[in-house]
């Protein structure tokens, strides 16, 4: 069993580094090559690696550097107006929700995150914000370090939303970086509004496989049950959680398409 789980972790991880490859990713499907015959196209892009995982790759967009939020706005259509100083990006609570000016459909995406060393509350009071893929869809953010913040496990740190429980919790005390390496595939509708495929993720939390390929049942919610309403390519939302803890920070935030 647990020779099985790495090498599950493996294939999920090159998963993760190849996921844009949309034309191999056909290829692959049995029916393409029903006689198992050799294959010589399509021929897969070069993509320069960064020189690190956390570094951006050549083919990606970098939507946060540590300059600027040229690349974000507020949900209003306003520009951002999150607090951007010494390379990373702050919750502003009192001005919303941010999100990209660029709208996507499935991808591979590179976030991290940071508590604050001074965190205080309990539970979903306690370093709350969120990972919103496709704007509608929440991977939670929340200090969980040692478990040792009590709160329901379908919502702690690197869960789906009220849906999916992370398989571990690799979560970092309050004051050091997190994490996530997020292989999303966006929902499929038919035309009259019904799901044709739901929607998927796999997530690394530091490193750490916590989901894997797990479905998304519908758009996060806390007081209905999660449904799906027909969408397109659509924004990435960044959340200014409501709570009264003192707001967290992101950085190196970057997006490869599929």
């Amino acid at each position: 069993m647990k020779n099985q789980l790495f090498l599950t972790a493996a294939l999920v991880c090159a998963t993760v580094i190849t996921y844009a490859q949309t034309t191999i990713k056909q290829a692959n499907i049995p029916s393409a090559n029903p006689d198992n015959a050799e294959v010589f196209t399509p021929i897969p892009n070069t993509v320069v690696p960064g020189k690190t995982f956390s570094n951006a790759p050549s083919d990606a967009i970098v939507l946060f550097d540590g300059k600027n939020l040229d690349e974000w706005m507020s949900e209003d259509k306003s520009p951002a107006k999150w607090n951007v100083a010494d390379g990373i990006v702050t919750v502003n609570k009192k001005a919303g929700d941010i999100e990209t000016k660029r709208q996507f459909n499935s991808y591979q995406l590179h976030i991290e995150w940071r508590i604050p060393a001074d965190i205080a509350g309990e539970g979903q009071a306690r370093g709350n914000s969120g990972v919103f893929l496709s704007g509608k869809y929440e991977i939670q953010v929340l200090d969980n370090y040692n478990n040792e913040n009590k709160t329901y496990t379908n919502g702690m740190a690197g869960s789906v939303y009220r849906e999916a429980i992370p398989l571990v919790n690799p979560a970092k005390k309050a004051g050091e970086w997190n994490v996530y390496d997020i292989a999303y595939s966006a929902p499929e509708f038919n035309d009259d509004g019904s799901v044709k495929a739901p929607g998927h993720v796999t997530v690394f939390f530091n490193g750490v496989m916590v989901q894997n390929n797990t479905e998304i049942r519908g758009g996060t919610s806390t007081d209905k049950k999660h449904v799906y309403v027909k969408h397109g390519a659509a924004p990435l939302r960044l959340q200014a959680h409501g709570d009264k803890s003192v707001p967290i920070s992101y950085r190196n935030i970057w997006i490869r398409e599929e």
